[in-house]
């Protein structure tokens, strides 16, 4: 089993998850894959996006793999104008991970970060662990104690 940056991050902090490691497909690495790989609801499998605010600058946001997010409601959540998802060539010069392999936890730098509020509903969802084939379980306010994340409304 792999550990990464991001399970040595729960590590230290003392909170409880579970790796599950999957066959990866580089042409398919969507959210929906890796919930039919690891054998998990789509719902429950939070993928992690990076936009970049008119005020703030970037920010992450955490999303059930069967939703969209709104960008007009995550800009007023973390209070910008505007909000747009950053270019894909930029994503790992930002987080250090690369598509397919962004964790929200133990990126380079430290970025506010938004969890839609439907994962609350979940007694525990998966993330990416930060590398493709990687995915973490863990308890949603975990989540959001690890990266000091706010819950709200952000898709549609």
């Amino acid at each position: 089993m792999k550990k990464t940056n991001a399970a040595r991050v729960l590590d230290k902090l003392k909170i409880f998850y579970d790796i599950r490691e999957y066959e990866v497909e580089e042409t398919d690495l969507s959210a929906e894959n890796a919930a039919e790989k690891v054998g998990f609801p789509l719902e429950q499998v939070f993928k992690t996006l990076v936009a970049k605010g008119d005020k703030t600058g970037v920010i992450i946001c955490c999303i059930s793999g069967e939703r969209e997010l709104n960008l007009k409601k995550i800009a007023a959540l973390s209070k910008n104008k505007k909000v747009d998802l950053v270019p894909l060539k930029e994503v790992q010069q930002l987080t250090g991970y690369i598509r397919g392999g962004v964790s929200p936890i133990a990126m380079k730098k430290s970025y506010p970060t938004y969890i839609d509020e439907r994962a609350i509903e979940f007694s525990m969802i998966m993330i990416s662990a930060g590398l493709r084939g990687c995915q973490l379980l863990l308890h949603p306010q975990d989540l959001a104690k690890a990266v000091k994340g706010t819950f709200g409304d952000i898709t549609n």
